[in-house]
């Protein structure tokens, strides 16, 4: 095995009526990990093994096999820059901070959000304290909002289960164009995957150019990549700004994309308490619905 790999669990499979993938295996017999997307991405990575060999996603398990689980001995170094970040909520597991729109949540730049993570909040005092915060969920570029944070390791583990198990009730607003109902559900499939939104308008304002601007606010009850965007553009109403789901000749110029991710709520696994945390509406929002 790798040297520079430690072992984080290992676990011993029972008596199987039926063989099975270790890609199908795997999700849920370790605490580290438990998602199908965590588990397939570690095992590219060579993470897990099947009787000390290297697994593969093709690899079968019968029953009675041992599988292990790896992680590297040391984090690779990230880059730490020097860009202020808004922190709506932080306690010594987990933060909710105020992504800007305009930036990268991750990736391999170096000016993204998560680089900018460890100059804007407190260290965790937990044993498991990461030396990185993570991100425990996305946020498009051009969007803005609320972003969880993971402040420990098994912070980062519980919360994306409350995610993966759609625990964390989330909700946006955005400014839509055209006429549109008061409220909607939406269910138009998003990558061929199920897909479901809800919308109330909240706010109206005639406007010449795009017959009307609405302030519409909404949950999604699935996290499809970019499924608001889609979801509003599927019925003639896509967010002001919005230049890959817009309407041609009704794009707007020079603001960007208005779409705010409001609020985050859902119990606190730690603190065993309800939490419920809202970023106040961009000013760009306000300066429109003021002329009201």
């Amino acid at each position: 095995m790798n040297p520079e790999l430690n072992k984080v669990e290992s676990y011993s499979v029972p008596d199987l009526e039926e063989r099975k993938r270790l890609s199908d295996f795997a999700p849920g017999i370790f605490k580290t990990i438990f998602s199908k997307k965590g588990i397939k991405k570690a095992i590219k990575k060579g993470y897990i093994t099947i009787n000390g060999d290297v697994g593969y996603t093709s690899d079968y398990v019968n029953g009675g096999e041992i599988i292990e689980l790896f992680q590297q001995k040391e984090a690779p170094k990230k880059p730490i820059i020097d860009v202020p970040i808004q922190v709506v909520y932080e306690d010594d597991y987990l933060a909710i901070v105020n992504k800007p729109a305009g930036l990268l949540v991750s990736g391999n730049k170096k000016f993204t959000l998560q680089n900018a993570l460890s100059f804007n909040l407190q260290k965790s005092k937990q044993k498991d304290a990461l030396s990185y915060p993570e991100p425990i969920h996305r946020l498009d570029y051009p969007t803005s909002g609320a972003l969880l944070i993971g402040k420990t390791t098994q912070a980062v583990i519980l919360l994306n289960k409350m995610f993966e198990e759609r625990e964390i009730q989330k909700k946006y607003f955005a400014i839509t164009i055209g006429h549109q109902d008061d409220s909607g559900i939406i269910e138009a499939s998003v990558n061929v995957k199920a897909s479901k939104s809800e919308y109330i308008v909240v706010s109206r304002l005639e406007s010449r150019k795009y017959e009307s601007l609405n302030l519409v606010e909404l949950v999604p009850f699935t996290g499809r990549r970019h499924q608001l965007r889609i979801h509003l553009a599927s019925i003639g109403n896509p967010i002001l700004g919005d230049i890959k789901y817009g309407k041609e000749g009704l794009l707007g110029k020079g603001n960007g994309l208005y779409l705010h991710a409001f609020s985050l709520k859902f119990y606190h696994p730690f603190l065993k308490k309800d939490l419920e945390v809202s970023v106040s509406l961009p000013k760009k929002f306000i300066k429109l619905f003021q002329k009201k």
